[in-house]
């Protein structure tokens, strides 16, 4: 494997942490701490640059907020000189490990992603399948082979780092650049709100930094590489923590999972989620990168359309004004049009037409 060493000064760069401020500011110009770090931003930049330069850079403690939507996370935020920070470590070391990653893994990648991974699965589910189509007729009851849902039990949580130095170090030499990485990541949740204790004891990554989408990458190649190179699985897929495996045996799978959890434990000191870890008949469909995804076609995930019918049941209320409510549904149409939900966009869009219309908006 090849290693590198120099690139500290790489990282603290002002050049690059003038890229880095670009990074950290995309989308968030009209808040009120990007406008305050902008009023004198060379020499806040500067003030940042000595103070890496100097060793003396510490980041400021996270703030933590608990969100349901619907699904309830401890999402932790950082400072925003922080996040440049975050940046400017990404911009030099995350394509040196980017070229070691696996075809297959699909989160937070350049020319990746969730349509990549949707995209990949039809394919392997088709050539695993084989003969899915029966006389020129679908019957989905006659779809062949199964597939591994797989899922890593609270994963950002229970990420070990003195594991994931190691592996990072395996790569980057660079001593400075090694504290710096630990800094990062060994900053603790601030200990007001909800869950603040989460990521203390040296484990854990806050969902929320930018680092952390790359670091899960990092951590979890170990295991890319252990389910296509040690055990040989041709159709793997993952994204961040959830991934699957297809193949025509169900027994095959089941080998290959308790293979998995083993070396979950023993390498990674993580495990597979008991209950969302499972194998699954092709014909039935399969929950992933969030779809239903059959043989012909994929649906939304259940909550996925509650979520919006919820948000439609506020603006009935009164709680959300319909400014509101089509930003939410302008962003979910996005979603969902890449499944066949072509009925179901316009049903939605009539209920809202509907009790705009009694509301006389």
């Amino acid at each position: 494997m090849r290693t590198y060493n120099n690139l500290y000064g790489k990282i603290i760069s002002y050049e690059n942490l003038v890229l880095a401020w670009k990074g950290a500011r995309k989308g968030k110009t009209k808040k009120n701490y990007v406008i305050e770090f902008e009023k004198d931003l060379k020499k806040n930049l500067m003030d940042l640059y000595i103070e890496l330069k100097n060793g003396t850079y510490k980041p400021k403690p996270l703030v933590a907020f608990v969100l349901r939507d619907p699904k309830t996370r401890v999402i932790s935020k950082s400072d925003f000189r922080d996040r440049i920070v975050h940046h400017a470590i990404c911009n030099i070391i995350e394509p040196l490990f980017d070229k070691t990653f696996i075809y297959d893994s699909c989160a937070n990648r350049l020319g990746k992603g969730n349509l990549f991974a949707l995209k990949r699965f039809k394919q392997f589910v088709r050539k695993v399948s084989k003969n899915g189509m029966i006389k020129g007729w679908f019957d989905r009851n006659q779809v062949k082979g199964y597939c591994l849902k797989a899922d890593i039990k609270h994963y950002f949580q229970e990420v070990d780092h003195k594991i994931l130095l190691s592996i990072i170090g395996n790569k980057i030499t660079d001593k400075e650049t090694i504290q710096l990485i630990q800094k990062v990541i060994d900053n603790n949740v601030a200990r007001s709100g909800e869950g603040a204790n989460a990521f203390l004891n040296k484990k854990g990554m806050p969902l929320g930094n930018y680092t952390s989408q790359f670091f899960a990458n990092v951590y979890l190649n170990e295991l890319d590489y252990f389910v296509k190179h040690e055990l040989k699985a041709k159709y793997y897929i993952r994204y961040v923590d959830d991934f699957v495996i297809l193949h025509e045996s169900k027994e095959q799978l089941q080998i290959w999972k308790e293979k998995i959890d083993v070396f979950l434990r023993e390498k990674l000191k993580i495990e597979l989620h008991s209950q969302k870890s499972r194998i699954i008949s092709l014909s039935k469909g399969i929950d992933f990168v969030g779809f239903r995804n059959f043989y012909y076609f994929k649906l939304p995930r259940k909550r996925n359309i509650k979520k919006m019918k919820m948000k439609i049941r506020k603006f009935e209320e009164g709680e959300i004004v319909y400014t509101h409510l089509m930003i939410s549904f302008q962003g979910w149409q996005a979603y969902v049009k890449w499944s066949n939900s072509y009925n179901l966009r316009k049903d939605i869009l009539r209920e809202i037409a509907q009790i705009r219309f009694s509301k006389k908006i």
